[in-house]
């Protein structure tokens, strides 16, 4: 992914109006970031934890979706979920249920589409072998790093084709 502005991310998003998008917070430090490793941006709203946001490109240009973050009973240590873009599995919270109201008039009439999301939104980096989930949760594949990521790609395409209608 290529780095990305203040005023780049504001102007992606696709599900929620330009004053949310205003208002939203961002992710410090953006010039910190592993651009060559991430394939979107990925953060929660540090002002409003139960708020999480997602930027890629795709063909292109920018595409941003807000998300919300259900807030569901811990699970014990010993259970495990699994993303749903990455397939990293995640024990204690590290998969969060995040929803994302859908475009145009189904959004407006409060339409949403879940899944099942890494908690740091770090997906791109579980792909690629450079971050670990607690617990172990790499699973045992013969799929190429280039591989896993083509797979995570296409899981994050559709999940945006959703979001899109």
């Amino acid at each position: 992914m290529r780095p990305v502005t203040e005023h780049d991310i504001r102007a992606s998003f696709v599900n929620c109006s330009k004053g949310e998008a205003k208002r939203l917070g961002l992710p410090r430090e953006l010039a910190g970031h592993p651009w060559d490793d991430l394939d979107f941006l990925g953060w929660r709203d540090p002002g409003a934890p139960e708020r999480a946001y997602l930027v890629t490109e795709r063909d292109g240009p920018l595409v941003g979706v807000a998300l919300r973050v259900t807030s569901g009973a811990s699970r014990a240590f010993t259970s495990r979920s699994m993303c749903s873009l990455c397939l990293t599995t995640h024990t204690s919270g590290g998969v969060a249920l995040m929803t994302a109201r859908r475009t145009g008039e189904a959004g407006r009439q409060g339409n949403t589409v879940g899944q099942y999301l890494c908690a740091d939104l770090a997906c791109s980096l579980y792909a690629r072998g450079k971050r670990e989930a607690a617990g172990g949760g790499v699973a045992d594949e013969s799929l190429t790093p280039e591989e896993k990521v083509a797979r995570m790609r296409a899981n994050l395409y559709s999940f945006l084709d959703k979001v899109a209608g």
